[in-house]
């Protein structure tokens, strides 16, 4: 038999939980809950034709629209297939076999995939057990010269919480020799970002996604930026048609209707508001939130009342594995929130 590499056999395998979701009320990925842009739909349905698809993709008219949005100039960031395909493209690109990669836990689990893929030496750092907070000198006092790469998640994913901009610049200056990606997933709903600092940083990469706010999950495309030396390289590094056409026009279409996102954060925040509240009226912990979920605690029966409420319709993810006795609930309209709390109070 075929023996695969090293690093492969060691990995622990990822399987996310993202079947049988159709038809129920998907409070568990953080995903927006009510559908993309309407611009989106058109623009992909006048774009799509037999011969359209025969075609190898191009960026032309799709870039400039990103980069006019974001701020930034078309040599400074790359298309991604997803935040995904950007950490495996960093990591591609920055780090050899055997070197060191730095990050958090509890955090995104797929810094810790792509680093393994990689054969790298990963490190986890783990957040407050008090609060869940950032342990801003305990991260700086463990960055090392072999530190080749380090990946945060701001806000963090599953527990909500983020960092300052302070906190960045402080981590992007003790680590100048390695690269330091801050993934900005839930960017829209805290409004703190490290992108005007890229000018100033040469080690500094931040990723963006198109797979929650703007609800095109099922599209896969991110961007990732950087300084424009370090996007050549990873150009390099990277698949030259890894996004398809119809996920270049879709964002192109998303980023032309900022008023649909302003909306969707609005009723997102007030949900998150009203969970607050329901958590606080049914006497269940949670920890406050810089993103569009809350990490709340169940104790021992988490995986039970995760369960239950999949039974009536209502997705919601364990995270019990990671912190003990913790779900986590996705913020997405007030209705939906109000569904969410009045299940939940049913099982309590």
């Amino acid at each position: 038999m075929l023996s695969p590499r090293r690093a492969v056999i060691a990995m622990a395998p990822y399987s996310p939980p993202s079947s049988g979701r159709k038809g129920k009320l998907r409070l568990d990925f953080n995903e927006n809950t009510v559908g993309s842009s309407p611009k989106v739909v058109e623009a992909i349905q006048r774009a799509l034709s037999a011969d359209g698809l025969t075609v190898y993709p191009e960026y032309f008219d799709t870039k400039p629209a990103l980069a006019k949005f974001f701020g930034v100039t078309e040599d400074e960031f790359i298309l991604a297939n997803g935040t995904d395909e950007a950490i495996q493209v960093l990591v591609n690109t920055y780090v050899d076999d055997g070197q060191e990669v730095l990050t958090m836990h509890p955090s995104y689990a797929m810094y810790k995939f792509y680093a393994e893929v990689a054969g790298a030496k990963v490190r986890e750092l783990s957040y407050r057990e008090s609060d869940l907070s950032f342990p801003l000198e305990t991260f700086l006092d463990a960055i090392r010269p072999e530190t080749r790469a380090i990946l945060i998640a701001n806000p963090n994913n599953p527990t909500g919480t983020g960092i300052t901009l302070e906190q960045v610049v402080a981590i992007v200056e003790r680590a100048s020799h390695a690269a330091v990606l801050i993934d900005e997933a839930y960017f829209e709903f805290c409004g703190v970002t490290a992108l005007p600092l890229i000018e100033r940083y040469p080690n500094l990469f931040v990723s963006r996604t198109f797979s929650k706010v703007f609800g095109m999950a099922a599209m896969r495309i991110g961007c990732l930026f950087s300084q424009a030396e370090n996007v050549k390289y990873m150009h390099k590094a990277q698949s030259p048609y890894s996004v398809n056409q119809l996920a270049a026009i879709a964002a192109r279409a998303a980023v032309e209707d900022p008023d649909y996102i302003a909306n969707y954060v609005r009723e997102a925040l007030a949900a998150r508001d009203d969970i607050y509240r329901g958590f606080e009226r049914l006497g269940v912990p949670y920890y406050p939130s810089q993103a569009n979920f809350v990490l709340f605690r169940l104790g021992e029966r988490s995986i039970e009342i995760r369960d239950k409420l999949r039974e009536r319709g209502v997705l919601v993810r364990d995270r019990s594995y990671e912190i003990a006795g913790c779900v986590r609930v996705t913020a997405g309209t007030r209705a939906q929130a109000a569904r969410f709390l009045e299940e939940l109070e049913r099982l309590l």
